[in-house]
């Protein structure tokens, strides 16, 4: 940036901080809102130039109803064709799946030019937010009475569960959840409809959808092209149905306008999306069980992860195909995980929360209303996370052993079938077999979609040397029983997987899905030591398992309790954390400066591609055709004059996490002018805390997505389609 450009960027940040100042507003309060929120906002002031109603409308059509949920992102419908945009890395798994040695999809990409070339998009459903109510009295007043921790967390689970079966039986066509909005305080009842038919239409080369891989993710500036297409489909009667060449294009209720001139700096910009979980307003005691602990562990095996089925991988393309999702997810996660471990450490977030919980203790204690109601409070959440502190490293090994083992997910997954059955009264094994024995075959077949042997014998092998150097105290019995046959434990255990895996037929996929489990019989005399491993391990996770409901409940009620004397002690009302439900973030189209000196503009360009692709990093290639274009200065309407340039990614204030993958970014005039897909490094902690210093979003620019659609793919059609003229 020249010191011009500099100056002027620098004056028209001042002028909008002085402006909105003036008028009393305060635009950078971080904030997730939930719909039931967005009334108390002044978005008129913050910039937004609609009505706020056309935003969220509960009694009419809105730009709510253009969004969907989609394998865990976000994504929205951007044509009355059920056309949908969002991220690469969202349809990467159905990539996956529709990918084999010759029709390598995932690496070269996939453009359907009609409706009948649109290939299925397996394991993808739409979820689409259809009304919601608030349920708070209802479940809280089914424990207002109750004391037992345990028995309090039984009866709201149950009564969250009473109150999806009553919506669902009022209303069949819609699939009801109840979310925890603040723990143990507030609860949601959410009406969804869910479409199960989803297509690709479109997906860009890896070289463009994943440049930058790994080097970059997570991290500014960034260069990626994580966009992809696909389309809902519905029944002929316009209702939900499975997969089926008869049924027709989905038509939603609203569709956003694609704006092709995309934004400048300080424009205002809000995000619609599903938002994951966050964690801001819990004690100190948590943030410390995540840096010490979850954050560690779990960035650590991933790695050790990764770095096997890379391995492993190049035996042939098959292979690499196949681990390809999960390496992916583990390799975004680890990164993410060691970014937060970095972040956490950098602002000590410990010690701040120490020192607001410490000002909250005192509140409590000169309070002598408060002090009668939570006086052992702070002291209560300090004991309960001394107990999940002694039993961490066991913990976190019972929620990774099963994904991290494959063929130990398969094992657990024919134990639970035939424990169920066993229990069935012998008049009714038969029924209950031909009714769930879909779904196992179902699920069976998803874990051996993504199952390697040598990496499986590999990872299981670090599983249990893990497990074995745990101390008394934290003893993973199946574990225990193997390694203490010898004097040298891991010598013993590398015996056991040996033999293990060499006599178990579950490796075998094919002898699984078509043998093993076609029959009852099959099921109840096969046998072997995976088998008898994972009823050891689910025989130990069922005798921890009340102890374990009595911390859950104890925690359920402190957090609870912990949010309301904070509420009383600032005098404000919180923002609930994110929980998977639709949530509005706003703010403006900004750079930062992660350091001193180090100003970071908020565009990239097709420039960049070009400048990182002369390092050798093999993550940095990309398609020849982009520098014969931009050589020839062959933009056509997409450029940004000032950059004289396409911008390829752009940065905003806006407060997003995990799940905002694939969220509309929409302008002032709520048109679509990019996708969120990431966040810059610093701002990996906006899981625990969030600050407009620091907390960046990225997404790619519109510009670029409509630019290489056009220019690269010849996808014309979609830009017609979407109502964008070249």
């Amino acid at each position: 940036m020249n010191k011009k450009t500099l100056i002027t960027s620098l004056l028209s940040c001042s002028l909008l901080t002085i402006g909105v100042l003036q008028s009393g507003y305060k635009p950078w309060e971080e904030g997730m809102f939930p719909l039931s929120e967005i009334h108390k906002l002044d978005l008129k002031k913050a910039g937004l130039k609609i009505d706020q109603n056309e935003i969220y409308n509960p009694n009419g059509t809105s730009l709510v109803d253009a969004l969907v949920n989609v394998g865990g992102c976000t994504g929205s419908f951007i044509s009355d064709q059920g056309l949908i945009i969002t991220n690469h890395h969202c349809a990467f798994s159905a990539v996956q799946q529709a990918s084999t040695p010759e029709h390598d999809y995932l690496t070269n990409g996939f453009v359907a030019k009609s409706h009948e070339e649109e290939i299925e998009a397996k394991g993808l459903t739409c979820r689409i937010t259809d009304s919601y109510e608030d349920v708070s009295d209802k479940v809280m007043g089914a424990v207002a009475q109750i004391e037992d921790p345990a028995s309090r967390l039984q009866l709201i689970n149950n009564a969250m569960k009473n109150i999806v079966v009553e919506a669902e039986k009022k209303d069949p066509s819609i699939k009801a959840e109840v979310s925890e909005m603040f723990i143990g305080k507030t609860y949601v009842l959410f009406r969804y409809k869910t479409i199960q038919d989803v297509r690709l239409v479109y997906v860009p080369n890896r070289q463009i959808g994943e440049y930058g891989g790994e080097t970059d993710n997570w991290v500014w500036p960034r260069h990626t092209g994580d966009f992809s297409f696909m389309r809902a489909y519905v029944g002929k009667d316009g209702s939900p149905a499975k997969y089926s060449k008869d049924n027709v294009p989905y038509t939603p209720k609203k569709f956003l306008k694609v704006n092709p001139k995309g934004t400048t700096e300080e424009d205002f910009v809000f995000i619609l999306g599903y938002p994951g979980r966050t964690f801001r307003h819990r004690p100190a005691q948590f943030i410390e069980y995540q840096q010490k602990f979850v954050l560690p562990y779990t960035s650590d095996l991933y790695d050790f992860q990764n770095t096997t089925m890379e391995t492993v991988g190049k035996k042939n393309k098959a292979t690499e195909i196949k681990l390809a999702t999960r390496i992916k997810r583990n390799a975004n996660t680890l990164k993410n995980y060691r970014g937060k471990l970095q972040g956490l450490k950098g602002i000590d977030l410990i010690a701040q929360k120490k020192q607001e919980d410490a000002a909250l203790s005192q509140f409590i204690n000169n309070n002598a209303d408060v002090k009668a109601k939570y006086g052992s409070l702070m002291t209560d959440i300090d004991n309960l996370y001394k107990l999940i502190n002694g039993d961490a490293q066991r913990d976190l090994w019972l929620s990774q052993i099963y994904s991290s083992t494959s063929l130990l997910g398969v094992a657990r997954n024919i134990n639970t079938f035939k424990a169920a059955y066993d229990a069935q009264p012998a008049a009714q094994k038969q029924a209950f077999f031909e009714q769930n024995h879909p779904k196992l075959k179902q699920n069976l077949a998803a874990i051996y979609d993504a199952y390697e042997i040598d990496a499986d014998r590999k990872i299981f092998k670090r599983m249990m040397s893990d497990a074995a150097a745990f101390n008394f105290t934290q003893k993973v019995n199946a574990v225990d029983k193997i390694s203490s046959k010898g004097s040298n434990g891991n010598t013993v255990i590398d015996q056991y997987i040996d033999n293990t895996f060499g006599l178990s037929k579950l490796k075998d996929a094919e002898y699984v899905l078509n043998t093993l489990i076609q029959s009852p019989k099959s099921i109840s005399t096969y046998n072997d030591g995976l088998l008898l491993f994972e009823t050891d391990l689910s025989k130990q996770i069922a005798e921890l398992k009340p102890e374990k409901d009595r911390r859950e409940g104890l925690l359920n009620k402190l957090m609870g309790d912990y949010v309301n004397v904070k509420e009383k002690f600032l005098k404000k009302d919180f923002i609930p954390d994110a929980n998977s439900t639709l949530r509005l973030t706003y703010g403006y189209v900004r750079g930062y400066w992660p350091a001193d000196a180090s100003y970071m503009r908020p565009y990239t360009t097709i420039k960049g591609i070009l400048e990182k692709g002369t390092t050798g990093n093999p993550e940095f290639a990309y398609p020849p055709q982009i520098k014969a274009l931009w050589d020839a200065k062959d933009f056509g309407p997409f450029v940004k004059k000032d950059l004289n340039d396409v911008p390829v990614s752009f940065l905003y204030n806006m407060d997003t996490t995990g799940g905002n993958s694939g969220s509309p970014i929409m302008n002032a005039y709520g048109e679509l002018i990019g996708v969120n897909f990431d966040r810059a490094y610093g701002a990996t902690i906006n899981d625990y805390a969030w600050n407009e210093s620091y907390s960046r979003s990225i997404g790619v620019d519109i510009r670029y997505v409509l630019w290489v659609a056009a220019k690269i793919d010849k996808a014309d059609f979609l830009l017609t389609e979407m109502g964008v003229k070249l």
